[in-house]
């Protein structure tokens, strides 16, 4: 038996958290998704401090990851996560309402795999994140069985 990718969402806003995690499970991914509401909490989680919920080692992750959040901003989780000789290999995914290109090309240069703009409207949003869904099945995971599995 594989170990099971974890999907790690580090997201401020309730609703856009509690929205992508439904598409992706319409999307078809089955894997566990544990909820961050800022990004000090999940690098306390990722780096193993304090007392909460910590990162196992006989896991493996993948980060969706909010620019803008509170306490610690994604950019600095993303510098954070790709500077430790372990946390490096995490794939990270930004998921922000930030379009500005300079924004992006900085995410990408520090080691995202991928930038997604979580759109306005309700159905684009959706989309996105369902075609995020299909990417993280297609290009992150491939070769992972029913149960998420590698």
């Amino acid at each position: 038996m594989g170990k099971e990718i974890v999907l790690l969402l580090a997201e401020d806003d309730e609703g856009h958290a509690t929205l992508t995690i439904q598409n992706l499970k319409r999307a078809g991914v089955t894997n566990s998704i544990v909820h961050f509401k800022d990004g000090q909490e999940i690098l306390d989680f990722l780096f193993k401090r304090g007392n909460g919920l910590s990162r196992s080692d006989d896991e493996l992750y993948a980060l969706l990851l909010d620019i803008r959040m509170p306490i610690v901003d994604g950019l600095d989780v993303i510098r954070q996560v790709k500077d430790d000789s372990i946390l490096k290999e995490i794939p990270v995914i930004i998921l922000s309402t930030t379009d500005d290109p300079v924004m992006i090309e900085r995410c990408l240069d520090l080691g995202c795999v991928k930038y997604v703009v979580k759109p306005l409207s309700y159905d684009r949003f959706t989309d996105e994140i369902r075609n995020l869904g299909k990417y993280l099945l297609e290009e992150i995971y491939p070769g992972l069985d029913a149960a998420g599995r590698q």
